[in-house]
């Protein structure tokens, strides 16, 4: 195993989902799990593709009640293909499958630098001989829509003949979540099969909004094939040959296969366009180095150097995140699905993970953050419906998006524990909206995109900002604005014990960046220029009379306190204590601490216990400093005291339920300068790859962790702010990663070189006609120009 590699050693059916959603490979228009090709979907294997944004709408019986659930389809199987031996008589043996026949030397092999999986092995046959097979697989990153896997058998003592199948399979379900087994899982409809060429066979099918077409050739090289035929069944269409081998004369076989929607751009129609894309694409080595080039185009875009085992997993973080969010992301109308397009867990919804994934793409991939923010800016009139619908003004975003914007989140969720459906109030975490301004603000200023600022950017941050100063109250005998009836990050709590209805008051991570949206929105309409402020008012019908109300409200918004530390909510510390150390001891682990408590007939909204970082969230979006002045401005002093207290108050109280928990608190310990910082970053870089939440990665990679640990090390760990058109830097001692480096692209500068080592940062700028950049430590400012490189000696304090 390399820095470049990941290798799995044997056959091992309990871990085959782990490995398949590790080695997914993808290209932002689709990706494919790292499934083997003769494998069927069942408990073991799901060999699912899905592409992006590709949604269906379907209705289920839950709990004896009518729901209806979209989910990211699994598109027909089109990496299909099996084989097995044929003897000396003509008899033919099983087709080879790792459950039914024993395999030597098998071995898959992840390589990232050429985004390629390969699986090697080796079969003998009773009565044909010993067989070497290997296969590699790519899914294009040069041309989107293309997908291939060549195959090499080698006799190695005998003569006879292969007998492979190659298909399309359009017979799948979404399967990959054993919960969701219940629910209505067949999307596919309408399933039509042909041939198109002695060699190339097709489907199409269609789900209620999108019609689907692939088309796969598959041709023989070395030596021709005895015979070949191509086989149409109602849901499958299937390539029959038969193969002579022997000793030093290697049959290889190739797969290519073109993916086209109703959903893509500039063609008539699907099928056309997939089987002519197949026809015109050249064999499997000119498309290897053709995707090889496109890869090494991304990897100099988004270099990462940090030495030892932390390097090689942040790099296969990097890799997922490239193959979700790619250059081709940003031709599609497409958000930030939690799961990746690895697996069919939260059915493909999107969520807050744009707040851990834009702020790494921003300054890598600018044109990648833009698209998706045009993703929140053509939901917009849906956000604002809904809030109208519930009697607001402004946006109201939901916390699950998919297609169209509506509310995606589920009404009913399973506690795979108890095996009761239970009421889903997520619904309730408004903050999704605060995270779409936070990524507004962060992108036009790490790029210096005013024009975006000025039109979609403002349009979505004012209808956002309004949506808080409308749901916010005004309590007399408090002399604050309050904000009830919500749901924090945390999750765990959705009311409070025995109360008749969901929701929480004054959640302070809510309050908090409610204001903080409202001071952006009132920052923005006052540097506007008059005419283009009057444009934007006339637009989102706003009345200046609003504003003071605004102005008032993100000044006067409740954040509660108690013990001396800032409260998740009001009444927390009213909650009773939860007794740690017995659950720890009976239970193998308590990550989902909510689902133990609910089989055993009580609930989380008892006990002052966290699913992952809430209040602790605000020290991952904002600096010591800044989130003190953004206190201050709401009338609470939040000394450095205070906020260690805090800390330590959550820390000893948070099961870590969430992937992006580890995250968040070892980027906050690292901020504050905490010696256990390195304990949660290690916790981070091993969500996924040791799946530590127990069967999770399966159903498919936790995307914002990925990229919120690729941030940690970009920003977090160096400090790094691009504010007031200068990169700011406050680098943290982390004695577990003193060295580290990577590069970026910031304004009009491409490969910006950053690289901490041995107590010294040391900066260079690419030659080029631009301006030189600013850059703003503690003690002191430089200017780098195009063509030089500053060494910078870092304070030892």
């Amino acid at each position: 195993m390399s820095e470049w590699t990941w290798e799995y050693e044997g056959y091992d059916p309990a871990a085959e989902r782990l490995r398949e959603s590790l080695c997914t490979l993808g290209n932002g228009y689709f990706a494919t799990r790292g499934a083997v090709p003769d494998s069927k979907a069942g408990l073991v294997h799901c060999p699912g593709t899905y592409a992006a944004g590709c949604y269906n709408r379907l209705e289920s019986t839950v709990a004896g009640r009518q729901v209806v659930n979209e989910d990211l389809v699994n598109l027909p199987n089109w990496l299909l293909l099996r084989f097995r031996l044929r003897s000396a008589n003509g008899s033919a043996g099983p087709w080879f499958s790792p459950d039914t026949c024993a395999a030597l030397d098998y071995r898959h092999t992840l390589d990232l630098r050429r985004a390629t999986l390969t699986r090697t092995f080796r079969y003998r046959d009773s009565e044909a001989g010993l067989l070497s097979v290997e296969q590699t697989r790519l899914v294009h990153m040069g041309d989107p829509h293309l997908a291939a896997l060549r195959t090499v058998f080698t006799a190695e003592d005998w003569s006879g003949e292969i007998e492979v199948e190659s298909a399309l399979d359009g017979d799948v379900i979404n399967g990959n979540v054993y919960r969701y087994r219940s629910l209505n899982r067949n999307h596919l409809a309408h399933v039509q099969t042909g041939a198109a060429g002695p060699d190339t066979v097709w489907l199409h099918c269609r789900t209620s909004t999108s019609d689907i077409a692939m088309a796969a050739r598959t041709v023989v090289t070395g030596h021709p094939s005895t015979s070949s035929g191509l086989r149409r069944a109602r849901r499958r269409a299937a390539h029959r040959l038969v193969i002579p081998v022997a000793p030093g004369r290697p049959a290889i076989v190739e797969k290519t296969v073109a993916l086209h929607t109703s959903r893509d751009p500039a063609i008539s129609n699907p099928l056309g366009a997939a089987v002519d894309r197949v026809t015109a694409a050249p064999d499997f080595l000119a498309l290897l180095d053709s995707h090889v080039a496109a890869w090494a185009q991304l990897w100099r875009r988004a270099d990462i150097q940090v030495p030892g085992e932390a390097g090689r997993v942040l790099r296969l973080h990097l890799f997922h995140v490239l193959q979700t969010l790619s250059p081709h992301t940003a031709d599609l109308d497409v958000g930030v699905p939690a799961r990746g397009l690895h697996g069919e867990a939260y059915r493909g919804h999107v969520f807050w993970d744009e707040l851990f994934v834009e702020p790494y793409l921003n300054l890598h991939f600018p044109e990648v953050s833009r698209a998706l923010l045009d993703y929140r800016h053509r939901r917009l009139p849906q956000a604002c419906k809904a809030a109208g619908e519930a009697g607001r003004a402004g946006a109201m975003y939901p916390w699950q998006s998919g297609s169209d914007g509506r509310e995606e989140t589920q009404q009913l969720h399973l506690n795979p524990r108890s095996g009761r459906w239970l009421p889903d109030h997520s619904r309730l975490q408004h903050h999704v909206g605060s995270a779409i301004a936070y990524n507004v603000w962060q992108y036009c200023e790490a790029t210096g995109d005013t024009e975006y600022l000025h039109t979609k950017g403002a349009e979505m941050l004012l209808q956002i900002a309004r949506f808080w100063a409308d749901i916010a109250d005004f309590d007399p005998e408090l002399g604050r604005y309050r904000i009830r009836g919500v749901v924090g990050p945390d999750e765990y709590h959705d009311s409070y014990p025995d109360a008749a209805q969901p929701g929480l008051d004054d959640n302070a991570y809510t309050n908090v960046t409610a204001s903080w949206v409202l001071s952006r929105a009132l920052d923005l309409l006052q540097r506007l220029p008059a005419w283009r402020r009057q444009e934007l008012l006339e637009r989102v019908e706003l009345d200046g009379d609003e504003l003071p109300k605004w102005e008032e409200v993100c000044r006067r918004l409740r954040v509660p306190f108690h013990q001396g530390v800032v409260s998740q909510f009001d009444g927390y510390g009213d909650l009773a204590e939860l007794d740690w150390d017995a659950y720890r001891a009976r239970y193998d682990s308590i990550r989902r601490l909510d689902r133990i408590l609910e089989a055993e007939g009580d609930t989380v909204n008892r006990y002052q216990a966290s699913k992952q970082a809430d209040v602790l969230m605000l020290g991952y979006l904002f600096s010591p400093a800044e989130l003190q002045g953004l206190f201050h401005r709401l009338g609470y002093d939040l000394d450095d005291e205070v906020w260690r207290k805090t800390v330590d108050y959550y820390l000893q109280r948070t099961s870590h339920g969430s992937t992006l928990s580890g995250l968040v608190h070892g980027w906050v310990l690292a901020r504050v300068r905490r010696a256990e910082a390195w304990k949660y970053c290690q916790e981070a870089l091993e969500e996924d790859v040791a799946d530590l939440q127990g069967g999770t990665t399966g159903e498919g990679i936790h995307l914002g962790a990925m990229a919120g640990t690729l941030d940690l090390v970009q920003r977090g760990l160096t400090g790094l702010e691009t504010r007031e058109d200068a990169l700011w830097l406050d680098p943290v001692p982390l004695p577990a990663l003193s060295e580290y480096g990577f590069s970026l692209r910031y304004r009009g500068h491409w490969g910006v070189n950053v690289r901490l080592q041995s107590g010294q940062l040391r900066i260079g700028v690419p030659d080029s006609e631009e301006s030189p950049i600013r850059v703003v430590l503690t003690d002191r400012a430089v200017t780098v120009a195009p063509g030089e490189t500053c060494t910078l000696v870092l304070p030892t304090s």
